[in-house]
């Protein structure tokens, strides 16, 4: 009895020492990552936590916490890169804007100093003086409806839109300009009616940047097409020109805000840099998708995808 009683008193001490040896060795594993954990956050370091255990009940957690660790990191990098983003988008619509006004105000200087002017050229220099107060009002308006439709402020309702009547609509809006300008006019749509889930105003301005898009970039190839195709789940709708084209290394950025390239900033014609951004967000506001594909004086292809819907005949 006294035997059996020792080996039990030897069994419990053994497993007390086995669970205090246990217990120190998960406190000393808790302090590591602690302290860990502590200079990772102070120092905002890009590391992650390397602690060797045995512990099955400790390696589970280390592995949530590194992947708490990557998130974080993550979401740090994208909002650095927006803030950066931002400070130039800000950057450029100052410089935008502070352009034409200042044109604007030479003008009124101008005619301010001559009040004898003749009446024809005041007429010249406040027609001028009016345009150039307009581009100001038109990049503000594109500032706005961006921040609006980023900050989802605007809902776009979804229904059924007919493809057919509104890639002719806009195509037959700028129509009388091309012709004009020269260029030829290039449209294939199917006979059949492809109907898509979309919305018809923001459609048309979406179609109305890509084509005006490809009228003030692609104009050397003197010619803009509108291509309307599609399969059994989505509707497609190609914008094209046939002018100098977007490089490789410029194509995955156009529709960056602010983001125009170098020779875009010319005297004929000083984009915003808001005009391909906001057509993306209204495309993806309708569930859809917007790419682009370009050769360089073959062709230049603005691709808008929706989500197709079965025409009932």
């Amino acid at each position: 009895m006294v035997i059996a009683l020792s080996i039990l008193v030897v069994i419990l001490l053994a497993i007390i020492a086995l669970q205090y040896h246990t217990y120190r060795v998960r406190s000393y594993n808790l302090g590591q990552i602690h302290n860990k954990l502590k200079e990772i956050i102070t120092g905002d370091t890009s590391e992650k936590l390397l602690i060797f255990t045995d512990d099955p009940g400790l390696i589970p957690v280390l592995v949530e916490i590194n992947r708490l660790l990557e998130h974080n990191q993550q979401k740090a990098a994208h909002f650095l890169k927006m803030e950066q983003s931002i400070r130039k988008m800000i950057s450029n619509i100052s410089h935008d804007l502070k352009t034409p006004l200042t044109v604007v105000l030479g003008y009124i200087e101008t005619i301010h100093l001559d009040p004898d002017m003749d009446a024809e050229e005041r007429r010249v220099l406040l027609s001028k003086a009016h345009a150039k107060a307009n581009e100001v009002l038109e990049l503000i308006r594109q500032f706005f409806d961006l921040a609006r439709l980023e900050s989802g402020d605007t809902p776009i309702s979804l229904s059924q839109v007919h493809m057919n009547d509104i890639c002719g609509k806009n195509m037959l809006t700028f129509y009388d300009t091309l012709t004009v300008k020269g260029f030829d006019v290039a449209i294939e749509m199917p006979d059949k009616p492809m109907l898509a889930r979309g919305n018809e105003e923001a459609l048309d301005r979406v179609l109305n940047n890509l084509i005006s898009n490809a009228i003030q970039h692609g104009g050397e190839g003197r010619v803009v097409g509108l291509t309307l195709r599609g399969d059994d789940e989505y509707v497609y709708v190609d914008v094209w020109d046939r002018g100098k084209g977007i490089g490789e290394l410029h194509q995955d950025r156009v529709f960056e805000r602010m983001y125009t390239l170098e020779d875009s900033r010319n005297k004929s014609y000083q984009g915003s840099g808001l005009g391909l951004t906001i057509t993306k967000r209204l495309v993806e506001a309708q569930g859809g998708t917007i790419h682009i594909h370009s050769k360089p004086y073959e062709k230049t292809v603005f691709t808008v995808k929706l989500k197709r819907i079965a025409f009932a005949t």
